[in-house]
């Protein structure tokens, strides 16, 4: 074979230049960068987490980030202004001065009004209540321009979502303790004790849901003495459940007629189903709700996406229940919320680590293109709606966010 005016076997053909020195390419990474950001006290007085924790601060402070905090931003979690001080956060008495920094960082949903002090770039990092998301709210987000992460879709490397599993153990046992209380006949319950007493039967509890706010609702309930049924349409997740428990427990997949059945004898229904993009489903039916017995009580943890009880509705910490049916409904979406100190901590340890991820690639796009689970959080980039669930909801053009960011490389 001869190419060039050269001949050549077949395999030196092919081995040519394979043992030549070669130029030598290496990974180039941004170097890392300061970044400044903004904590701003919360507007609804139904929210008393805050997202950042003075011990969180003073970790962010030494990887040489800035810190402003709004005055009275963690009263609520029973954190003063000294303490964020003393932890090296500068004290803003303005929103406007908040909202300056690189990034801001919300346990509540930005209102519309602060919708209008962001900037262009900024980085968002809030929760988005479906119930409540209206097209105006994401029409005035898209106009700014910003890159908005919604902290329950945001993954770690092994496809699980951390803030929505920690959040579902503070929910699951508080869902219990809740549904405790609202059993009383001060309440407005039917006046029975979860756990009943000697010569009692105590109270029959049924979960939807058998992931982690299931796990640690079985738990709790278990651990008071009531009697529990668990519904999950995975086989898997009720295998795991016993198997954590440590002993066989009362299970069934979600079949609507022994649910029915179930729940005509139910005194609590906790409503634990999580959607990993969207709404999360309807599982009991508002006439299922009617065959309930009076006083009885539905917990509906699944409310910030929409509840999967027909006849849930949004309520707040200061009006947490609506009467369906004469059975009682508890609809707060930041159940979480009851115990804002933990909640914080909890909520803090996971938020820093983003911190300081992105201030070490430079900016939120390089860690963007490098990290495939954090870019599943990202609902709004730069004008851009990035969440299908979102735009087929409210009929706006969808963009594929690792399009988006392949473009800008």
């Amino acid at each position: 074979m001869s190419y060039g005016g050269k001949k050549f076997s077949f395999s030196d053909f092919f081995a040519e230049g394979q043992y030549q020195t070669q130029t030598e390419t290496l990974e180039l990474r941004s170097k890392s960068k300061s970044i400044s950001i903004g904590i701003p006290k919360e507007e609804t007085n139904d929210e008393n987490r805050i997202a950042l924790v003075p011990n969180s601060i003073r970790t962010l402070i030494g990887y040489g980030h800035k810190v402003n905090i709004e005055s009275g931003a963690g009263e609520d979690s029973k954190y003063s202004d000294h303490d964020y001080s003393e932890a090296g956060a500068i004290i803003e008495y303005s929103k406007e001065e908040v909202f300056k920094s690189d990034v801001i960082v919300k346990v509540a949903q930005p209102s519309l009004e602060e919708i209008k002090l962001l900037h262009p770039n900024q980085i968002l990092i809030s929760p988005i209540l479906l119930p409540k998301m209206t097209e105006e709210y994401l029409l005035a987000l898209k106009r700014k321009r910003v890159i908005a992460m919604a902290m329950e879709y945001l993954q770690s490397e092994d496809g699980s979502f951390p803030l929505v599993r920690i959040m579902s153990e503070i929910a699951g046992m508080a869902s219990i303790f809740t549904a405790a209380e609202l059993l009383s006949y001060s309440q407005g319950g039917r006046g029975v004790l979860l756990g009943g007493v000697s010569g009692v039967p105590p109270a029959k509890v049924v979960i939807l849901g058998a992931g982690v706010v299931g796990e640690f609702a079985t738990k709790t309930a278990l651990g008071l003495g009531a009697s529990v049924r668990i519904f999950d349409n995975q086989i898997s997740k009720l295998m795991r459940i016993q198997n954590i428990i440590g002993r066989h427990l009362h299970t069934s997949t979600f079949n609507p007629v022994y649910l029915g059945y179930q729940l005509v004898s139910a005194d609590v229904v906790i409503g634990a189903v999580h959607s990993k993009t969207g709404r999360s489903p309807i599982l009991v039916t508002e006439d299922m709700v009617s065959k309930m017995k009076a006083g009885s009580v539905i917990i509906d943890v699944s409310i910030d996406q929409g509840g999967c009880i027909e006849t849930s509705e949004v309520t707040t910490h200061s009006k947490p229940i609506s009467i369906k049916h004469d059975v009682v409904h508890y609809g707060v979406p930041n159940i979480a919320s009851k115990v804002p100190r933990t909640a914080s901590m909890a909520i803090s340890n996971i938020i820093t680590p983003l911190l300081i991820k992105t201030g070490e690639y430079g900016s939120v796009e390089n860690l963007l293109y490098d990290t495939k689970a954090i870019r599943h959080g990202v609902y709004c980039y730069k004008g851009a709606l990035t969440n299908e669930y979102l735009s087929k909801r409210f009929n706006m053009k969808y963009q594929d966010i690792n399009l988006l960011l392949a473009s800008k490389f």
